[in-house]
Formats: structure tokens, C-alpha cells, sequence
């Protein structure tokens, strides 16, 4: 039987320092993905809700310049500006499965009733809230560091937490804090990973570069969301979205007024 002292003295063995380099590398990555998707949702949630609000207005404008376009025409009967009224009509035409690409704002017959209170001034019920509380955010990390797939060793112990994980995301991404608190206890009831075993050399080599590897493909999702539109808009105001989302709408609906305006002049002098 060695003593203490002995174990101390023992030259530490060749795989320990790749251990510790895979341990902090496997924390790293889950760290990272948390983060990432965390970002995701936040990114998701505000571009429903800039759609839900904005979509409308956005829709009017380009409405009110097709009909600026066509007036100007009738007027002139310039070649030229029967071509621009063609475009500008062209782009708000309806399409084929137009419903499923506006998601319920409008249909071939035009603006459902819904988008035609908002645009009226009209009492609207407004969206869902969809941006996870605090408290939501919290239970989301801590479930998502505890069953996060890339701490299994087996793989049916994997596939245990890709299911469980997928449930927790799903959760989230609705805000459902009681959901996430009923996961939360499922989890701690539910049977406790194995300790890792000893793992040759080769096999932490392997894995290191496993990890270097899904990391290049998050950096890649975390780029695509950090260069999109809905992103750069969240930036301007990651504390007051709601807010930013007002101030946007005001001003759609100031450039609305100004149009509609601008019709009746063109119109006026038929």
C-alpha cells in the first residue's frame, strides 16, 4: 500500500495533462454553445416580434408607393414612369403561398384584420411576450451545463441528454420558466453519469480535435448571427428592444403619413 507521501513523489503519468487539457476544453466548448445559443434565441425572438409589429407598416409603405407610382402614370402617361408604376406594383403583388411568408398578416384579399387595427390605430391584442425572463435564463445555463450531451462518455448516455437538452431548448425559446423548473427537477432525480474512465492517449488527442472541430462550426453559426440585420438592429438597444421596436414603428408611420399625403395631392390634381 503507498502513503501520501509516496503518491506525491510519483511521477505524474503522460495522460494527465491531456486529461486536464480535454476537461477544460470540453467547458470551454459548452460555455460557447450556451452562449451562442442564448444569442440565438434573443435573435430569434426580437425578429418575431419586429415582424409581428413592423411587418404591417413595412407592407402599407410599399403599398402607398405603388399607388404614388400609378397616380404619377395615369398623370403623365410617360413610358418611363408606367415602367416604375409596373415594379413598384410588381413588388407588392401577392404571391403563391404568400400566407406562410407573412405569417398571417396577409392573404390574396389583402391585409388581415389584425394588421389593418395596427395600421388604423385601432386596439390590437398584442404578441406574446417571447424574451426568456431572468429567471428563465438562469435555469436554461444551469440545465444546459449540467445535461449538455458533450460530458457523455457513452453513447447512450449521449443520446439521453440530446433529448433531454432539445426539451430544455425548446422551453426556453418559449420563455416557459415553469417548464424549465419541472426540467430542472427531473434532471436532479433522474441517474447520475458515470465517472469518466482513464482514456489513452490517442483517444484524447482524438478528442481535443473533436472539440476544436464543433467549435469551428459554432464561430460559424455565431458569425452568421452577428452579421445579420435583425442582429445589428438588437445591438442598438439590447437592453429596451421593445423600446427600439416603438421608435422604429413611429417612424414607419410618420413616412406612412407623409405618402398618404402625398397621394391625395397627386390624386387631387387628377
Amino acid at each position: 500500500m503507498t502513503t501520501p507521501e509516496a503518491d506525491r513523489s510519483r511521477p505524474p503519468r503522460p495522460e494527465e495533462r491531456l486529461e486536464q487539457a480535454v476537461r477544460a476544453a470540453e467547458q470551454a466548448l459548452i460555455e460557447y454553445e450556451i452562449a451562442v445559443e442564448t444569442f440565438r434565441v434573443e435573435v430569434e425572438n426580437f425578429s418575431r416580434l419586429h415582424e409581428q409589429r413592423l411587418g404591417p407598416l413595412y407592407v402599407r409603405i410599399e403599398e402607398l408607393d405603388a399607388e404614388i407610382a400609378e397616380a404619377k402614370a395615369a398623370r403623365t402617361g410617360d413610358p418611363e414612369d408606367l415602367r416604375l408604376a409596373e415594379e413598384a406594383r410588381a413588388r407588392v403583388q401577392p404571391i403563391p403561398g404568400v400566407e406562410e411568408l407573412l405569417h398571417g398578416w396577409m392573404d390574396g384579399d389583402g391585409l388581415f384584420p389584425e394588421a389593418t387595427a395596427m395600421l388604423t390605430g385601432q386596439a390590437v391584442q398584442p404578441p406574446p411576450r417571447v424574451r426568456p425572463s431572468e429567471g428563465a435564463r438562469k435555469l436554461y445555463r444551469d440545465l444546459a451545463r449540467k445535461a449538455h450531451p458533450d460530458l457523455a462518455q457513452e453513447e447512450e448516455e449521449r443520446k439521453r441528454r440530446e433529448e433531454f437538452l432539445s426539451r430544455v431548448n425548446a422551453a426556453y425559446a418559449r420563455g416557459d420558466e415553469t417548464l424549465l423548473t419541472e426540467l430542472a427537477e427531473e434532471w436532479a432525480a433522474g441517474p447520475v453519469p458515470p465517472e469518466r474512465r482513464p482514456s489513452p492517449a490517442e483517444e484524447l488527442y482524438a478528442r481535443l480535435e473533436w472539440l476544436a472541430q464543433r467549435k469551428e462550426l459554432i464561430a460559424l453559426v455565431a458569425r452568421e448571427l452577428e452579421e445579420g440585420a435583425i442582429a445589428g438592429l438588437l445591438r442598438l438597444s439590447p437592453d429596451d428592444p421593445d423600446g427600439l421596436l416603438e421608435e422604429i414603428g413611429d417612424r414607419l408611420r410618420a413616412d406612412i403619413a407623409q405618402r398618404e399625403a402625398e397621394l391625395a395631392a397627386l390624386l387631387g390634381q387628377g
